[in-house]
């Protein structure tokens, strides 16, 4: 066999913008702004060419190995846990042709986290399949085409907030006009996150696809609760960046607030029993609940302003839940 090729890329928290990365939302919007901070909890691709045509299709997380005698057979399997993948090798086939490989995902984020998993995984696979046929991709290309093979998949429009943190890591600021979304990164701060980001897994998978689907349907449709909730979150997104990019520290804490709010009156679809006491746990510290992606369960970030955020980890595991060992990631800091 050739060398393997190991891809890894970093999941992310949605700080404020999220559904506002749907199309058509964000064209109804006055170029609204998406803000997300990559994390430490990694997606992993592994490609290893072989000799002969045979395809080996391995996913850790689901426990799922099988070996098919060529690509075309791979395709016609029906085996649920490589469906994103199947995806990703019915677009590369012409190039693949009758190499053969084996091809070994993992990811460490818990299933319907809420942390942009599988849209991490889909960057992941789209670098090692670049890297093992030789193509160069631009940036927006490669966001464009993640997003519409995710969209396959779930059969519902995507956002693509999701894809630019495991491109490149650090904190992403995401303008979307009429062009689709421009990226501007940004180092992570120590004087902003460090001893502040508690991140929870409330212990309920959630589905992005259908919470978002069903925002944009209702916007669609002209329910004005959902357009003003819409516009809220927008303008506070905005304001979320600008106070990141001052670091104006103390103004975090009331928009993270404010965001929870208009996130919940979008969509009882956003919370759950689990996201609720946590919102209450953190008031207990001065600390603010932020539900991660679409909500419903997966996960919640914790912002602690006056860092305690080793108080809150204990409250939370006390109370039951899952505190995960992450913070934000970009290349520099490792």
């Amino acid at each position: 066999m050739s060398q393997t090729i190991t891809i890894q890329s970093p999941t992310r928290v949605d700080l404020a913008g999220g559904t506002l990365d749907c199309w058509p939302l964000y064209l109804f919007l006055d170029n609204p702004l998406t803000v997300n901070v990559a994390i430490d909890i990694f997606t992993t691709a592994s490609l290893t060419p072989r000799s002969d045509a045979q395809v080996r299709l391995l996913t850790r997380d689901l426990g799922k190995d099988k070996t098919y005698p060529s690509l075309q057979k791979a395709l016609e399997d029906t085996e649920p846990a490589f469906d994103l993948v199947r995806a990703h090798l019915e677009y590369w086939k012409s190039e693949i042709g009758g190499k053969g490989f084996e091809l070994e995902t993992a990811s460490d984020s818990p299933v319907g986290g809420g942390l942009g998993g599988s849209s991490s995984l889909c960057i992941s696979l789209l670098k090692a399949f670049q890297k093992w046929l030789g193509r160069t991709m631009k940036e927006t290309d490669v966001v464009r085409l993640a997003s519409h093979l995710e969209a396959r998949i779930l059969l519902k429009p995507t956002g693509t907030q999701d894809y630019f943190p495991p491109l490149e890591g650090g904190l992403c600021y995401i303008t979307y006009g009429a062009e689709g979304p421009a990226c501007e990164r940004a180092p992570i701060s120590k004087e902003i996150f460090e001893d502040r980001f508690v991140l929870v897994y409330t212990g309920r998978s959630h589905h992005s696809g259908i919470n978002n689907w069903q925002v944009i349907k209702d916007w669609l449709d002209g329910d004005e609760r959902t357009r003003q909730a819409m516009r809220d979150l927008a303008v506070i997104s905005k304001d979320l960046g600008g106070a990141l990019k001052a670091k104006q520290v103390d103004a975090l804490p009331k928009l993270f607030e404010r965001e929870y709010e208009a996130r919940t009156r979008l969509s009882e679809g956003f919370s759950s029993p689990e996201i609720r006491r946590l919102h209450e746990l953190a008031k207990e510290f001065g600390a603010q609940a932020k539900i991660c992606g679409a909500g419903g369960g997966g996960c919640v970030l914790i912002w602690s302003h006056d860092r305690r955020a080793s108080e809150v980890r204990v409250a939370c595991e006390k109370a039951g839940f899952k505190v995960l060992s992450a913070k934000p990631w970009s290349p520099a800091n490792g």
